[in-house]
């Protein structure tokens, strides 16, 4: 009933699978007919703190018992207490936008540089480099930022202009001209195949931008919120970007997105808004998501379940040289390199049927983005459901 109700009334934008999933707990989900699965998703990375969090829950109730929306032409005080607490957990002097996702976080980050570039400069400077595998968003504006020829239908034309995209970190410097703003990376690219970027060109990128005074724009939508193994992608490493979009994780599952500036004063009444952004319930949720991963990290828990998800991953890798090429990523955002995209295919299917989620990134990545706080248990039984499932396939 219901999948014909989605495909009567629902736009068809996604090739869904109509499993009917009715409850979680932490990294586990449960279908309409009670069988579970193990959750190496969370939601593409969103429900940072698990299903069912009891702690979250209850700030989510308390606070739409009270207040959920008031708009943002009032003091919103947990919006107020979100933003200090990102600035508190970054190291950062930085002020916050809130908006409602990724997408919509990268845009204010894209209006930032641009009024940068016509406030800072004699002459007028709009362009943003962005990178080949690189993923932004899908709105007008971001899917044009997203350095993949896939995303940029004819159909949708025409795109602004002002963005251009390099292969590697390398070549970015010889890219830059009298226009160019601002450089935009994200530090391990997610949809582009789960790869991180060595730290020595990206902080090589981040001193020369800085000395020609030009922006460089981190996108931590995916990366930001402990998925990296500290608070930010951009700690780990060790720079000071002049912007960082955040997302996903952030609300544990309730839409948020957020862009952090050091560049306090670009901004003026007027120049940027959102109806729903930063509202009561968003930020409530992400004060609690924030507060329980920092106690988690704190606790060690969180590296322990990096550790143990490292040494599974090593196994299953030497364990399957036929199916895999390399496994590649950091902290609980990690990916199998698949031989060809037809392994891949089988190879999440088959994890399907043995009850275990993955997903997939670029051409023959097997992603895995499982929730912060996945037990033991739960990376336990998750390998083991994969072994049974790529051992069908080898």
């Amino acid at each position: 009933m219901f999948k014909e109700m989605d495909q009567d009334f629902v736009l068809n934008t996604y090739s869904r699978n109509y499993i009917n999933f009715k409850q979680g707990i932490n990294a586990t989900l449960y279908d309409d007919k009670g069988r579970d699965y193990i959750d190496f998703t969370s939601g593409i990375g969103v429900s940072s703190v698990g299903h069912g969090n009891a702690r979250l829950a209850n700030a989510i109730c308390e606070q739409a018992r009270n207040l959920i929306h008031t708009s943002n032409l009032f003091l919103i005080e947990p919006q107020a207490k979100l933003a200090k607490k990102l600035a508190d957990l970054s190291g950062f002097d930085m002020a916050t936008f809130f908006a409602n996702s990724g997408a919509e976080a990268n845009e204010g980050a894209i209006k930032i540089a641009r009024k940068y570039g016509e406030k800072k400069f004699d002459n007028k400077k709009y362009k943003i480099i962005t990178l080949e595998n690189s993923f932004h968003g899908r709105t007008i504006t971001t899917v044009k930022a997203t350095g993949q020829k896939s995303f940029h239908k004819s159909e949708f034309s025409p795109y602004p202009d002002g963005f251009s995209y390099d292969q590697n970190i390398e070549t970015i410097y010889n890219s830059i001209d009298d226009e160019t703003i601002a450089v935009m990376i994200e530090l391990v690219q997610g949809e582009g195949g789960v790869q991180p970027f060595d730290k020595n060109e990206i902080q090589n990128l981040a001193k020369f931008l800085q000395e020609k005074g030009l922006l460089l724009i981190v996108d931590e939508v995916q990366t930001g919120i402990y998925r990296s193994g500290e608070f930010l992608a951009t700690n780990l490493y060790e720079i000071e970007p002049d912007i960082i979009t955040l997302a996903k994780g952030l609300g544990g599952g309730v839409p948020i997105g957020a862009v952090m500036t050091k560049h306090k004063d670009i901004f003026e009444p007027g120049d940027h808004g959102s109806t729903f952004g930063g509202n009561f319930l968003s930020a409530r949720a992400g004060i609690e998501v924030l507060d329980i991963l920092e106690s988690y990290k704190n606790s060690g828990l969180l590296d322990e379940a990096f550790l143990q998800f490292e040494e599974k991953l090593n196994t299953i890798y030497k364990k399957y040289p036929t199916i895999f090429s390399e496994h590649v990523g950091l902290g609980l955002m990690r990916g199998f390199r698949c031989k060809d995209g037809d392994i891949l295919t089988k190879a999440i299917e088959a994890c399907f049927k043995e009850g275990l989620l993955v997903l997939k990134a670029g051409k023959n990545t097997l992603r895995m983005l499982p929730p912060l706080t996945i037990s033991k248990e739960e990376i336990e039984e998750g390998f083991e459901r994969m072994v049974n499932a790529l051992d069908k396939i080898s």
